[in-house]
Parts: structure tokens; sequence; C-alpha cells
């Protein structure tokens, strides 16, 4: 009776093994850059030249081109870096990344304006609302459950390449 029970039980286990969602599933492989293609609106986390994992993603309102100034609704194109992580982000979690860098801001201030700041890969907002496609200001928005996954997996200093 007692084997009965346990081979059941380890049955059961194991059934239920295949219902976590894939996205928990850490591949074992540090992730060593994040890759953002603008006009496919994907972002691609990679360990070296593999793509771990794709996601869809949102951009700021303005999406196309190069972000120049504060409030122009464009995501920056070029090279950053994650710098700080917010978990008390209005957008669920949140991954900072270092924009403005010294051309953006030498850029900006040719223009005379602000080249702005505080862009992040983050979730969606924290209060429910309606959004349409390319609703934040210039971030670059993933779902709640990939940006858990990123908060948890992509370290301080990872190279973040975002692309037209």
């Amino acid at each position: 009776m007692r084997l009965i029970k346990f081979l059941l039980l380890g049955f059961i286990a194991l059934s239920l093994s295949g219902c976590v969602p894939n996205m928990f599933w850490d591949s074992g492989k540090d992730i060593t850059e994040i890759i953002v293609m603008k006009e496919q609106r994907r972002l691609y986390l990679m360990h070296k030249k593999t793509v771990l994992k794709s996601f869809r993603i949102d951009l700021g309102f303005a999406p196309r081109g190069h972000k120049a100034v504060e409030g122009d609704g464009k995501t920056p194109e070029g090279r950053y870096v994650v710098n700080r992580y917010n978990p008390d982000s209005k957008f669920h979690l949140s991954l900072g990344i270092s924009y403005p860098n010294n051309k953006d801001r030498a850029r900006a201030r040719a223009l005379g304006k602000s080249p702005g700041g505080d862009i992040f890969i983050h979730g969606q907002p924290n209060k429910p609302r309606r959004l349409k496609k390319d609703w934040t200001l210039g971030c670059i928005a993933v779902t709640n459950e990939e940006v858990e996954y990123m908060f948890a997996q992509v370290k301080r200093g990872t190279p973040v390449h975002i692309y037209p």
C-alpha cells in the first residue's frame, strides 16, 4: 500500500511539473546583453550570441528616431547598461538604463534642451488602464511576468543595445 501511495504521489508531482510556465525555467546561462530592436518591437535576452528569451515590447509614444530631448516620446537608440533596479515602480518593477550618456547630453545641450532621463525597462502600470500600442514616455515596456524574470536574472552592468 505504501508503495502505491509513493508511486501515485510521484506521478502527480511529475505531472504537475509540466504546468510551470516556461518563463520561470532558468537556462543556467548568464544574460550577457540585452538587445532591443525598435522596428521589430522585440527585446532579446542574450548569452553571448545565443538568444535565451525574446519578448514583445511597447515603446515611447513617438518611437521613430533617437531620443533627443526630454518629453519627445522617443525611446533612445545606442549603447547603455542596466544601472539600477526599482522595486517601487509605478509599472510593477523596472530596470533602469544609463540614458543619457555623454553623447546624448551633448546633443541635447547643442539644442539648448534637457536630454531627459529615467528610461527604464518596465512592466505594466500598477493602476490598470486601457493602453494603446507604444504608450510609454520613452521607456521599454514588457509584461509583468517578463519584467519579474528580468528583475531576477539581469545583473547590474549588463549591456543594453537599442537599435532602430
